[in-house]
């Protein structure tokens, strides 16, 4: 499901860009980079039941991207208004939970056991 909306609003991104006057290349690679982080999260999130501190490492950066993309997109201020608004909070409070969960010391005994 969340390859479909990442596809679905990189379509989006990608008809925007090329409105605006972006470059069919600038639209390629809006979708490349979402598409790429939207597997990541899939291999991710498939990984945690047999991957190691590797997994946790890049899950802690994975969330910090998130909070730093999402910061970075409620304060555009681009004039869409309310309509896309709430993507960033609720990608802000997802990458939050996400980040919180990682650095306990449950998590790193989850990630450090013996298989």
């Amino acid at each position: 499901m969340q390859l479909t909306v990442g596809v679905l609003v990189a379509s989006l991104l990608a008809g925007i860009v090329a409105n605006a006057g972006g470059s069919i290349a600038d639209a390629v690679a809006i979708v490349s980079v979402l598409l790429g982080l939207g597997a990541l999260s899939i291999i991710l999130g498939t990984k945690f039941a047999t991957g190691g501190g590797g997994v946790r490492v890049t899950t802690i950066v994975y969330a910090s991207l998130m909070i730093v993309a999402c910061l970075g997109s409620l304060g555009l201020g681009d004039g869409f208004g309310l309509i896309f608004t709430g993507g960033p909070v609720i990608g802000l409070a997802c990458g939050g939970i996400i980040l919180a969960l990682m650095v306990t010391a449950q998590a790193g005994a989850w990630f450090n056991r013996p298989r």
